[in-house]
């Protein structure tokens, strides 16, 4: 991560407790060399058990993703990441659009006509699936 990118997301992670006043230790590791080890496991698509030597130890890793995760952060960090993105471009905050995805799957002989529908661009017959995301502009990684 390079330092102009460190100085936008900073301050869109959470503050430690020990920072705050609540007590507590020092964290072992700097949030940098956190979050440059998830993207390097997230960009290479890599096990965590494999996360090289120059990252901190895969299990800290992991351990502060589960926790980030499990309380909610990863995903608040990456909807506060995508609107300063949307915003940096003169968008709206919150994506106004979503995305209906289909996908078409040959009915089985045994599948009765009742049930079966016909997907026009594909001139397939067939059970339709229909999935609902929402458009991200900025991915985690």
């Amino acid at each position: 991560m390079t330092d102009a990118e460190w100085a936008v997301v900073r301050p869109l992670l959470p503050v430690p407790g020990w920072l705050r006043g609540r007590g507590g230790q020092p964290e072992a590791y700097c949030h940098r060399a956190i979050l440059d080890a998830i993207r390097y496991l997230v960009d290479n698509g890599i096990k965590w058990r494999a996360m090289p030597a120059d990252f901190p130890p895969w299990d800290r890793v992991y351990a502060y993703f589960r926790r980030w995760r499990d309380h909610g952060l990863v995903r608040e960090f990456h909807d506060r990441l995508r609107a300063r993105v949307r915003e940096g471009l003169g968008r709206d905050a919150e994506p106004s659009a979503g995305v209906i995805d289909s996908q078409s799957v040959k009915a089985d002989a045994v599948v009765g006509a009742d049930s079966r529908g016909f997907d026009g661009g594909k001139l397939a017959n067939g059970a339709s699936g229909t999935s609902w995301s929402t458009r991200s502009d900025c991915c985690w990684g």
